[in-house]
């Protein structure tokens, strides 16, 4: 309820909202109620039945009816209604004061720093802190992160880089937990960013009767502010690989606005971007291309220059870590049968020192043609018969094969190579691909992200020249760029000529995307040319066209254009990026504070990706300084295959973690990733005060959320919150204004209408 408002109900009712919501009306009538009631109705049946003269039935309804409804508000004065409250019997309570000590509560939002409010009113001395104290032992806490113990207010430093409203609310409950608690009173800004959930612990404040009160402090909206408030990309990516960072920025009054947003690497411009802010205060979402030109780990600083009239300019940049990785990743391509796609593929990626493409192809019945394996054994069966053997490469292409080729073990296991191993399939068009390759009865069918379908005449095969062009979608992703930005890359598609297939592909799975889309002259609707899903652990796209080798060969190609290599090369990189190994790590988080605790999780498997619950799984941490050390993993019970421990980052810089896993002496795999421990910005994000949140947590404990302008009330509505020593206190209601003005009002509505009717 609004001030206004407030003040205007306990002017009527004598007190405010609050004390009727935590107490109960009762009754004392000097005699039976039914005896005050019944002698009403006569007074008021005497009065109007006997009636004579120009008194028509209605009017004495009327007249009747108000009569009735002022002897009702009588009646209900005589019969003293009286308010019960239970009340905190004075200085027989505690109270836990829990003060905000982070940096958000630095923001001069409205004037004058957000502390400057706290020292006000709840220093020593202030009239709300000797209101508290008037009334209750009175214990004080600093929290952040967490909550401590706090000798006085000047003692806070405002220098907390993360805030737990869960973790500072169960620390003072907890310390508190064994005198009688009439409430705790949380001031802050209402920025919680500490990762535990504050709703888990509302029930149990509220089983236990502590109510919490809350105090907002800063503006809920800020008058000019832009705010980079998230930014997405890949953790890991390959060397030289395109990489698209998406992006939410975030503002407030400063609709129509030009900004440009920049990434640094190292203190280096790599990319800039300039966007225009939507009106309205909503937010934008922006991309921006990068190629991961440089291997190791990288932190990435995208910022968007401060605005003139901003109060905060922190949260404008984000430090966002990337892990080029310079490894050789081995892909399997499948071919059935001899053609161009197979040759010109393997010209595109021949000089990428990142990918490595193994192919097979079948040359006449149970003779194959193999190319750049590693050694004489591999393959020299044709395509892998064993989890092992094909379990060994990240990623797996198959041309023009039909799936009777495949024994139906070969074909389940290419789905577990999608499914459990987390590989990356690439499905490519041809005479024997898809449903024209008998796929739709087989287990790949639910592992492609487009519905095969075969609906035309099998004495026709299908055949189309369709026009390709990315879809909205796929100009924002790298995979399907082909220029510097989103408006040269649409562009250059326009450029390119016709491709042919075989394929009748004219729908997607319902989690599956469309990137790229062909169009016949001679043909309605579109075809799925490039669509991708997520399937399982891993991830399948299908390239349905059969000739993606025009791009290079075509006569209005240049010999120097690169279309081609280009988007062979994006295609595999994407194929292989995020595809596991026996042995992964993570890290959370993965920007930590100096100080801070680190989670380090493993997942292990064999060479069959079969999780392993009894491996030694041991961390290799080494320091920003070099300091090495060695962190045992232990299994966690809960989740096969899942290894956990933690360790303190206590340096600024990056820390490198590799994990080695065996079992019985015999290496299982390995695995490296990195943390970066630096000065964090985490509270000028979302800085705005969060009453939503606040009076939530007010409301489902049993307290009240107050602003600075009505916090002087809360000394006075501890008392009836119901936590604590209490007593039963009553306050009469018979005397309440709004009963003497609706007496008054429904009289004069009796004798206005008998004014205006005669009969007066």
């Amino acid at each position: 309820m609004a001030p206004f408002a407030e003040s205007v109900f306990e002017v009527l009712f004598k007190y405010r909202p609050f004390l009727f919501e935590k107490g109960h009306v009762v009754l004392g009538p000097p005699w039976p109620p039914a005896a005050l009631f019944a002698v009403g109705a006569v007074v008021v049946a005497g009065s109007y039945s006997l009636a004579r003269g120009n008194v028509r039935r209605a009017d004495r309804a009327v007249l009747a009816l108000l009569r009735a409804a002022a002897l009702a508000v009588l009646v209900f004065c005589l019969c003293r209604p009286t308010l019960v409250l239970a009340t905190v019997v004075p200085q027989q309570s505690f109270l836990g004061v829990l003060l905000d000590d982070s940096q958000s509560m630095r923001i001069a939002d409205t004037g004058e720093p957000r502390s400057a409010f706290v020292a006000r009113a709840f220093g020593p001395g202030a009239a709300v802190m000797k209101a508290l104290s008037d009334r209750y032992k009175v214990r004080l806490f600093r929290f952040s992160d967490t909550a401590d113990r706090l000798g006085s207010v000047s003692d806070l430093a405002y220098d907390g880089r993360g805030t737990s409203l869960a973790r500072a609310l169960e620390r003072a409950d907890q310390e508190l937990a064994a005198v009688p608690l009439a409430g705790l009173v949380l001031v802050t800004d209402g920025a919680d960013n500490g990762g535990a959930d504050v709703a888990e612990l509302l029930p149990r404040l509220r089983a236990r009767s502590v109510p919490v009160f809350t105090v907002g402090v800063g503006r809920e909206r800020f008058d000019r502010d832009v705010e980079l408030s998230r930014v997405e990309m890949p953790a890991s990516v390959l060397e030289g690989t395109s990489v698209t960072a998406e992006l939410r920025v975030s503002q407030r009054g400063l609709g129509g606005a030009r900004v440009q947003i920049q990434v640094e690497d190292r203190g280096r411009v790599v990319q800039a971007q300039e966007i225009t802010l939507p009106s309205g205060g909503e937010a934008a979402a922006a991309r921006v291309h990068l190629t991961a030109s440089e291997a190791g780990p990288r932190v990435l600083r995208f910022r968007i220059a401060a605005q003139a009239g901003e109060r905060i300019v922190e949260n404008n940049q984000q430090d966002v870590p990337l892990q080029v990785v310079d490894r050789r990743e081995k892909i399997l391509y499948f071919e059935g049968e001899p053609r161009f796609e197979l040759k010109f593929a393997r010209r595109a990626v021949a000089e990428d020192k990142n990918l490595q493409l193994v192919c097979l192809q079948r040359t006449s019945q149970n003779k194959f043609l193999r190319l750049d394996v590693d050694d004489a054994d591999e393959l020299a069966s044709g395509f892998p018969r064993t989890r092992e053997e094909l379990f060994r490469y990240r990623g797996l292409v198959l041309g023009s094969v039909e799936a009777s080729f495949f024994t139906a073990d070969q074909l389940r296991m290419i789905a577990e190579f999608v499914g459990q191993r987390g590989g990356g399939l690439l499905t490519l068009g041809g005479r024997h691909s898809f449903a024209e390759g008998g796929y739709a009865p087989t287990p790949l069918a639910e592992v492609l992200p487009i519905v095969l379908e075969d609906g035309h005449d099998p004495r026709t095969p299908f055949f189309a020249e369709l026009k390709v062009e990315p879809t909205a979608l796929g100009l924002t992703q790298g995979i399907a760029q082909l220029a510097e930005s989103e408006e040269k890359s649409a562009a250059r598609w326009k450029t390119l000529p016709a491709l042919s297939t075989f394929n009748p592909i004219r729908r997607t799975k319902a989690g599956a995307v469309s990137l790229l889309l062909g169009r016949a002259e001679d043909r309605a609707g579109p075809q799925v040319v490039l669509a991708s899903q997520r399937y399982g652990a891993g991830k399948s796209l299908a390239f349905t066209v059969n000739d993606s080798w025009m791009w290079q060969m075509h006569a209005d190609i240049p010999v120097e254009d690169m279309t081609h290599e280009n988007l062979w090369r994006q295609l595999l990189r994407w194929l292989v990026s995020g595809v596991p190994g026996p042995v992964t790590v993570s890290v959370s988080p993965e920007r930590a504070a100096p100080g801070s605790s680190v989670a380090v999780r493993a997942s292990v498997s064999d060479e069959t990706y079969l999780k392993v619950n009894d491996a030694r799984v041991v961390a290799h941490v080494t320091g920003p300084s070099g300091s090495a050390r060695e962190v045992p993993l232990e299994w966690s019970v809960g989740k096969d295959g899942e290894y956990a421990a933690r360790f303190t980052a206590a340096e600024t810089g990056a820390y490198e973690v590799h994990v080695d896993a065996d079992r019985g002496g015999r290496a299982l795999g390995s695995d490296t990733t990195y943390v970066h421990a630096a000065v964090l910005d985490t509270e000028y994000f979302g800085a705005e005060m969060r009453r939503p949140l606040l009076q939530r947590i007010a409301r489902e404990t049993g307290g009240r959320f107050y602003t600075p302008e009505t916090v002087r009330a809360l000394g006075d509505d501890i008392r009836y919150a119901g936590g604590g020593a209490t007593i039963e206190e009553r306050k009469p209601l018979w005397d309440m204004p709004a009963l003497y003005l609706l007496a008054v009002g429904l009289v004069s509505a009796e004798w206005g209408y008998r004014r205006r009717r005669g009969l007066a």
